[in-house]
């Protein structure tokens, strides 16, 4: 049940702009804040408890009410800049509180990381909050001052491709770094 939620929440975020775009014609901003808080609501209720996983539940819930109760076109707009601070949220508060993010990925695969690569997944932790910091940033002011059509691209498409591009980067030299031509 879990996995179906965490699935139906990813596959949401990913279609959401083009969702927004394309969907406002048919549907009203309350019904996507109906659907959108729904399945929030099911993830705090029934998902998987991870650090941090309650109370971004709970802001998306209240985003979700916000916006059936305003109905507001322009709020629908600032659900991924919402992703974005979740994303920064977590990553930032694990160099704080530790292990950092990457970190604590690298370790499922191997458990016992060197010295050497502690420091190096904290680097990287670092560049992914920047990278959320900027992506947010971005976001909002498309949605301020950007008309639909630039949003939907940016934030259904191009911020993909560039997390796409950092994630490629980072392996590259992730592999230099262990010494792997």
């Amino acid at each position: 049940m879990s996995r179906m939620i965490g699935l139906g929440l990813l596959l949401a975020g990913l279609l959401y702009p083009f969702a927004v775009y394309f969907g406002m014609e048919h549907f009203a901003p309350w019904q996507f804040g109906l659907l959108l808080g729904s399945l929030w609501l099911a993830r705090a209720m029934f998902g998987v408890r991870r650090p941090g996983s309650l109370w971004m539940a709970l802001s998306a819930i209240v985003f979700c009410l916000l916006l059936a109760v305003f109905n507001s076109p322009l709020l629908l707009r600032w659900y991924p800049v919402l992703i974005s601070a979740f994303m920064l949220g977590l990553f930032g508060f694990s160099l704080k509180y530790g292990p950092p993010m990457i970190e604590r990925m690298a370790r499922l695969r191997e458990p016992r990381l060197p010295q050497k690569a502690i420091v190096y997944t904290r680097q990287v932790t670092i560049v992914w909050c920047v990278f959320f910091l900027c992506n947010g940033l971005l976001a909002a002011a498309l949605t301020l001052w950007a008309p639909l059509s630039w949003w939907m691209l940016y934030t259904g498409l191009i911020s993909y491709g560039l997390m796409g591009l950092l994630f490629a980067i980072e392996w590259l030299i992730r592999q230099r770094v262990r010494g792997h031509p």
